[in-house]
């Protein structure tokens, strides 16, 4: 058992520019460990990751705000404050803000993360659907 501090004094957030488009910011709850990483991310509106999937899977949980999450070949659905989303290993997805609110949310990614294009402004434009 490991009990992780609220906030170490030398954790820095980070600016997401390299898979991101808009403005991420990622606060490191917990650093890479057995294969599992949490971090608090905050979107400014309009801001979004780009496709990924994860190895094992990934949680989400939004605490604040509202945003998009799309899997591959279907529509983007609305997620608000309170809202938690299974990705199963291996699903194509992006998520992130819409284009009138931020979103933050807790990520708790599992295994490796498999980076893959930009989500096209077409894509994130495409009407969503309710959760």
């Amino acid at each position: 058992m490991k009990i992780i501090p609220g906030r170490a004094e030398d954790v820095v957030s980070e600016n997401r520019t390299a898979t991101f488009t808009g403005t991420v910011w990622g606060d490191p709850v917990l650093p890479a460990t057995d294969g599992v990483t949490i971090n608090n991310v905050f979107f400014a509106p309009g801001s979004r990751t780009y496709w990924h999937e994860h190895e094992h899977g990934q949680i989400l949980h939004v605490t604040a705000g509202s945003g998009l999450i799309c899997a591959f070949g279907q529509s983007p659905r609305v997620i608000r404050a309170g809202d938690t989303v299974w990705v199963p290993p291996g699903e194509r997805h992006w998520h992130g803000a819409g284009g009138q609110s931020y979103l933050l949310h807790l990520a708790v990614s599992l295994g490796s993360t498999h980076w893959l294009d930009e989500v096209s402004e077409n894509d994130y434009a495409t009407t969503p659907a309710e959760g």
